[in-house]
């Protein structure tokens, strides 16, 4: 009697609630920035979000960026975000350990996470997966709940790698860097082009793979693009057989620094380093468009052989630079350099990107071409210096260069390369038409973001639509159900 009491003011207060949505993100900083972003923009036009990873994650993100879970979350627009994680225990001390981890913990975990949240008046009306995590699309559709996925590479990548696991493209060999090939809506590629499919880390490829031949149960793909920037894949791929899922650019998912509110979403961060607190500082102190900033991302490893050529390639520039230069890797930097250079480089462990990339100080970017960090530096306006390591950066790095015009290759990290590559870049004979191009995509960028803009407006109608099934109630809940896989048959052995 007393539990069925106490149920009815849940009940009430959920039919009367905004629509629940549960972001779920595999654990990286990539993967976190945009996934967070885009609950950010969900929760801005009047939606409860609940954004969720592992308990690593959330002990990192308290760490970093001072984030709290449970309770009702901080006010983003009309709406709110709040944070709870995954009672999940320890994902071991790598990669592998982390796949088979999420493989195993990551269902239950994310199944008792969902119920929870309808026990305590906070029903879920969709949740938003993750690629690298395919199984909660599987999780939710069980709890009977619609999901989305957000796709954190580019329609381009997106493409690719569907014409690869379904065996309609033949990539040409490594060793033949002259072959060529072409998809519908991408220009002429050759093997340098394509991702190396995460081959350092094939248990991610795994689940990329796996996450393609289960995309179509999702009822939405999101993708963190816009459509200015790549209309002509996203127009071209319904007219491959078997048909893909509709591609719905939300991007680029940048902070939108320009927001109304902004107090408010500076209590939304992602970080899991904390980034140095001085940045800006330093920044304000140079001259415009003097500062060469370099940075390969939360990921990338480079050499200590590299380090080294990158260290005096900076200093041989004769520019002032930020360099960041994550803990894991400042032991390779040559003896005495950061008191050597101080004044003219800043060394940190990780910076606000974004922040730095806006800055009127910042005349180039250095890049590892991760795709966060190429549409952050297409928004900013900030030409390049492309300098791709492996899996989709390769691609990004052919778009960035080629495509847009917005900067030059580093190939190899010799100190004679960063320097010649800088200086074209900052001052060479195409440096102006690149400073041009890239700001002509900056104002492209942040137009798809505005209100009414292509992306902003595609947000809008996933809100709408989420909210409108929502009401629906038990409809919604049959799609769901209807989406789920069908049970495994035991078969004999060959």
């Amino acid at each position: 009697m007393g539990e069925e009491a106490a149920a009815v003011p849940h009940a009430v207060a959920a039919a009367s609630a905004p629509p629940h949505l549960v972001l779920i993100c595999f654990p990286g900083q990539g993967h976190v920035n945009p996934m967070l972003r885009l609950a950010k923009r969900v929760a801005a036009k009047g939606l409860l979000v609940t954004f969720s990873s592992l308990a690593s994650v959330g002990a990192r993100l308290a760490a970093a960026a001072g984030v709290s879970a449970g309770g009702d979350g901080v006010p983003v627009g009309r709406g709110r975000v709040r944070f709870e994680f995954l009672e999940d225990g320890d994902p071991g001390p790598d990669l592998d350990d982390l796949m088979r981890h999420l493989d195993t913990a990551g269902p239950p975990a994310f199944a008792a996470l969902l119920r929870r949240q309808a026990e305590e008046g906070r029903p879920v009306a969709c949740v938003v997966a993750n690629p690298f995590m395919p199984w909660a699309s599987d999780v939710a559709a069980g709890e009977g709940i619609l999901t989305a996925v957000l796709w954190v590479q580019s329609c381009t990548v997106f493409s690719l790698y569907y014409h690869h696991v379904h065996g309609l493209v033949e990539f040409p060999p490594e060793d033949d860097p002259e072959a060529r090939f072409r998809l519908p809506g991408l220009p002429e590629m050759s093997a340098a082009d394509v991702p190396s499919f995460l081959l350092p880390f094939k248990l991610l490829a795994d689940a990329i793979i796996t996450q393609f031949r289960t995309i179509g149960r999702a009822s939405w793909v999101l993708v963190n693009s816009f459509a200015e920037l790549e209309g002509d894949v996203v127009a071209a791929l319904p007219g491959v057989t078997p048909r893909p899922p509709e591609l719905i650019p939300v991007g680029p998912l940048i902070e939108l620094q320009q927001q109304a509110g902004q107090e408010e979403e500076d209590a939304v961060r992602g970080d899991l380093i904390k980034a140095a607190d001085d940045c800006v500082e330093w920044l304000d102190a140079q001259p415009p468009r003097s500062v060469v900033y370099a940075s390969v991302g939360s990921v990338v490893l480079l050499s200590p052989g590299e380090v080294a050529e990158m260290a005096h390639g900076l200093v041989s520039t004769g520019r002032p630079f930020l360099w960041v230069v994550r803990l894991d890797t400042q032991p390779h930097l040559p003896a005495g350099f950061v008191e050597s250079v101080s004044g003219r480089g800043a060394v940190v462990a990780w910076s606000p990107q974004e922040r730095v990339l806006a800055h009127p100080s910042t005349a180039c970017f250095l890049t590892h071409c991760g795709w966060n960090s190429t549409l952050e530096t297409v928004a900013a306006g900030v030409p390049v210096v492309a300098f791709p390591q492996w899996g989709d950066q390769c691609t990004d790095a052919r778009f960035l260069v080629e495509e847009l015009g917005m900067g030059v290759r580093l190939r190899g990290a010799r100190r004679e390369a960063v320097r010649e590559a800088v200086e074209a870049a900052v001052a060479g004979p195409r440096a102006g038409e690149m400073l041009a191009s890239a700001r002509r995509w900056s104002a492209a960028a942040r137009a798809a973001v505005a209100p009414g803009g292509s992306s902003d407006a595609h947000v809008q109608a996933f809100v709408d639509e989420v909210a409108r099934r929502a009401r629906g109630g038990g409809a919604a809940k049959a799609e769901a159900q209807a989406a789920q896989p069908p049970p495994a048959v035991a078969t004999e052995a060959s």
